[in-house]
């Protein structure tokens, strides 16, 4: 802490889960949070403002547009039911499809980070991004362009997150997570929002993006410090991958081994007998299920 019983906006942001662009954000543009200020200008924020971005937190999860919150915050316990209001992220996602059908990347965009700068990344994945990933896949068989949406948007969320990522990982000191795609598996967009999601709770993330021959991962293991290997996959993975790729990645490493995704919901039972964990299909539930096995104070740099 800068003070005693303060905390500065980068601790904040790895106690919520709220970057802090989208604390800044909800300060300038919603005034839910007044933190401090040091002679300097750096905000400083107290146990109750951590309670209070929770809580908002928990808001936004039951439907809450944020630009309400602070009613639903007030003394009435009916205030937030009241606010329910219309679907958001009903017309967020309406929106999306609409600038992916005309192939319009400023549009999309617009869209994209409108929603970022108001929620966090775990909200924006879980309300907006997933369903919009089932909506193109679904658009794939019965809609003429479909496959070339799902490309489209492919390479717009490839680009965007690999920014974020980047920009994001010089101010990491956390732990440090392994994160790759399963062989076969050629769209890393769900690694790289984890990677992201990883990097709001001050994780570091090696990055080895899609199609990743685990065969090679102890290599890298051996040449930096790695807390935690974490895989991905929505597929079925080739022959072999889970009944004995998996299993000599395990026995090769001294960290734990992960797998999100769809894969390791159909596939739970196989990839627990490799030694691994299955951790599902849910991001947030993921992340905090490798938090909690990562009980141990983090490696020296």
């Amino acid at each position: 802490m800068a003070e005693t019983g303060y905390f500065p906006i980068r601790t904040v942001s790895e106690l919520t889960g709220v970057n802090a662009v989208t604390l800044r954000a909800w300060e300038r543009r919603y005034g839910l949070i007044n933190p401090k200020r040091t002679p300097k200008g750096h905000r400083l924020y107290t146990r109750a403002d951590v309670e209070m971005i929770r809580e908002v937190l928990r808001l936004i999860a039951r439907g809450i547009p944020v630009s309400q919150a602070r009613v639903a915050l007030g003394p009435e316990p009916a205030a937030a039911k009241a606010f329910a209001g219309p679907d958001l992220w009903s017309s967020y996602l309406d929106a999306m499809i609409a600038a992916i059908s005309e192939f319009d990347e400023a549009k999309l965009d617009g869209v994209y980070q409108e929603a970022m700068a108001h929620y966090p990344v775990d909200v924006v994945t879980k309300q907006l991004l997933t369903p919009l990933l089932k909506a193109l896949g679904d658009r794939w068989d019965r809609t003429a362009g479909g496959i070339a949406e799902e490309h489209f948007f492919g390479v717009y969320m490839r680009n965007k997150l690999g920014a974020r990522f980047h920009h994001r990982r010089h101010h990491a000191r956390g732990r440090r997570l392994l994160a790759a795609c399963l062989p076969g598996e050629h769209h890393e967009l769900g690694a790289l929002l984890l990677a992201l999601a990883a990097h709001d709770r001050g994780y570091r993330v090696v990055l080895l993006g899609a199609n990743m021959p685990l065969a090679q991962l102890p290599y890298v293991l051996q040449r930096t410090r790695i807390d935690a290997v974490v895989l991905s996959s929505s597929i079925q993975p080739p022959a072999g991958t889970l009944d004995r790729a998996l299993p000599k990645l395990v026995a090769a490493s001294d960290v734990p081994v992960f797998v999100g995704g769809q894969t390791s919901t159909r596939h739970r039972d196989a990839i627990e007998r490799s030694g691994a964990v299955a951790v599902g299909d849910e991001l947030v539930t993921g992340i905090e299920l490798i938090s909690d096995m990562l009980s141990s104070p983090p490696r020296a740099p």
